[in-house]
């Protein structure tokens, strides 16, 4: 008998199946099992135009995947997290692209009240690593947990300074746990581990860290941090894709100046010249950006709207689960609503002191 781990893990490996089209079915289902063994019953309940997938099915070969994905997690102590559980990122959640699911090792504490990711060249030079541990070092005043992307150069020297001043970091890797690249960095991962941080992936266990992987990884580095600070770069490479997302994600992108001569700092000075990033040279200047100083007034929590129709309660509670999303990101997370309906939920909500409209088409909730 199968369970539904087993067949939320086959989602992954079905033809035409991406992340957006699975978290709807899921949420439209309720289970995995139910589309594979009932798919039927899931599309009388798909209210678009749009065409989803056939019905997924369980090859031979797909059997064998799974299962030899679920025996390496096993073995490993590798687990599971999906896009319904409590523990996944929430800053990662209110992204559109993010993965429904991912492994991970270690800690499964992905919602730290402040994160930075911090990336940059591997070609680091001394100047790099000086200010990595600087700023890491000024950060852990504040408890930040740090996020990189395991690569050597500032990745590591990141995710060390981050374990040598007692601070929480995240790994997430362009590769499955069975590739852990560069190999150099396993006892690095391990130390990681040990220390009670995390290691992620949102590939299967055998994938080779592959050029292609490595944008995939840098949207969730993006989209775990509050922030992003950039150290040392060229104009083009994988920090600068990772800082376009997080600019794309309205998240705040730092970046340190460095020499003009350098070729690696060419990186943070285009960031900076093009306002894509703020110049920043310590902590301390993170600190006061981000507001991470001040005394966050009582959490006020929206009131409960009793007299709410099923089709207001499913977009107020997108607005509560994404935080201010604009129309494009209300439109791709509800599954049971037309554009033009939710637009006219919006205007009702919005007339009646609900929800307020913010810059942008975005939208939150008056907190009472």
């Amino acid at each position: 008998m199968l369970d539904e781990l087993f067949y939320k893990i086959a989602l992954y490996y079905q033809k035409g199946y991406g992340n957006s089209i699975i978290k709807k079915l899921l949420q439209i289902s309720g289970s995995a099992s139910l589309l594979f063994n009932d798919f039927n019953s899931v599309r009388k309940k798909i209210n678009t135009t749009r065409s989803f997938p056939e019905h997924p099915v369980l090859t031979p070969e797909i059997v064998k995947a799974v299962d030899n994905e679920l025996n390496m997690a096993e073995k490993n102590g590798i687990s599971y997290c999906f896009f319904s559980d409590f523990e996944y990122p929430k800053r990662l959640l209110r992204c559109n692209d993010a993965p429904y699911m991912f492994s991970y090792k270690g800690n499964n504490e992905f919602n730290m009240d402040k994160t930075l990711a911090i990336v940059g060249t591997r070609h680091a030079t001394s100047y790099g690593k000086d200010i990595v541990r600087r700023v890491v070092s000024e950060l852990s005043s504040q408890n930040i947990s740090i996020i990189s992307g395991l690569a050597i150069g500032i990745d590591t020297f990141a995710h060390e300074a981050a374990l040598d001043n007692q601070l929480h970091t995240v790994g997430v890797m362009g590769s499955g746990f069975g590739n852990i690249y560069p190999a150099s960095n396993k006892k690095l991962a391990k130390r990681m581990e040990d220390f009670g941080s995390s290691l992620v992936s949102e590939f299967s266990y055998f994938t080779q860290p592959d050029r292609q992987n490595f944008p995939k990884r840098n949207r969730i580095i993006a989209g775990m941090a509050d922030a992003l600070l950039v150290v040392e770069t060229g104009k083009r490479g994988g920090s600068i894709i990772t800082a376009c997302i997080a600019h794309s994600y309205q998240r705040d992108v730092f970046a340190i100046p460095g020499s003009i001569f350098e070729p690696y700092q060419e990186g943070c000075h285009e960031l900076i010249r093009q306002n894509l990033a703020a110049l920043v040279t310590s902590g301390e200047d993170i600190i006061d950006m981000m507001g991470w100083n001040d005394e966050k007034p009582p959490c006020i929590q929206p009131q409960i709207f009793q007299e709410l129709n099923e089709d207001e309660e499913n977009v107020v509670s997108i607005i509560r689960t994404l935080r201010e999303p604009d129309i494009d990101a209300l439109i791709t997370n509800s599954v049971s609503l037309t554009p033009s309906k939710i637009a006219s939920v919006l205007l009702g909500l919005e007339l009646n002191g609900i929800i307020e409209a913010l810059p942008g088409k975005r939208y939150r909730i008056i907190e009472r």
